[in-house]
């Protein structure tokens, strides 16, 4: 055995249970801290705008927790479907409906204590099930490498066909639906123009006609 193998089985043996954590891990702990930052100030802000652009940010980070994972193919589905197509539909949504810039007092819910309540036991849920998933399964490390591009796709058109399909009906019934908002604002406004532009008009015809008619009897 060499002094290299010594001086690990004495490390080892000194702090039994420990390894020291390698880059890829502290740069997931550091992308994990500020994807949830940007989660918080998300859900927190009164700004719509600033809110939606913090999206863009957790909705990124998390996609890079999937490339520190080796999940290629599930980062840039994150990228193309949740940054590239929901947060610019969402902001698109907030141009068409003429959403406020500045501070929204509408934003400050009250029921935040009740949203937070069932956030934290979401997120419980999710950690008793993936831990208890972790504790069970076991991963052939001499299979095909879990999270690549061939086996999620295998996995998603086999095994999850009508998931998928789903998915993209809601996003169409989505992207419809602010359409059809947008239309009926657009509606609205140009019928409150008309009915303005119309009271106007009589409105001045009438003083026309009492002018015409005062200066009429002043000359009589």
């Amino acid at each position: 055995m060499s002094r290299a193998a010594d001086a690990v089985a004495v490390a080892a043996a000194a702090h039994p249970g420990f390894l020291s954590p390698s880059g890829v891990e502290i740069a997931f702990l550091l992308v994990g801290l500020a994807t949830f930052g940007a989660a918080v100030i998300t859900v927190t802000t009164r700004q719509l705008v600033h809110a939606a652009l913090w999206l863009i940010v957790a909705l990124g980070g998390l996609a890079v927790e999937y490339l520190l994972l080796t999940a290629e193919f599930i980062a840039w589905v994150q990228v193309l479907i949740y940054v590239g197509s929901v947060v610019v539909l969402l902001l698109f949504g907030l141009m068409l409906t003429k959403a406020p810039i500045g501070r929204s007092p509408d934003a400050d819910s009250e029921n935040r204590w009740v949203a937070l309540t069932v956030a934290v036991a979401a997120v419980a849920s999710l950690v008793w099930v993936v831990v208890d998933a972790f504790r069970t399964t076991w991963i052939n490390l001499h299979g095909p490498v879990q999270g690549s591009t061939k086996v999620s796709g295998e996995t998603l058109f086999r095994n999850w066909v009508l998931p998928f399909e789903a998915l993209s009906v809601l996003l169409l019934a989505a992207l419809v639906g602010a359409i059809v908002l947008s239309r009926k604002n657009s509606a609205a406004e140009n019928s409150a123009a008309e009915n303005s532009a119309t009271g106007k008009s009589a409105t001045r015809t009438s003083a026309t006609k009492t002018s015409a008619t005062e200066k009429s009897r002043e000359q009589r």
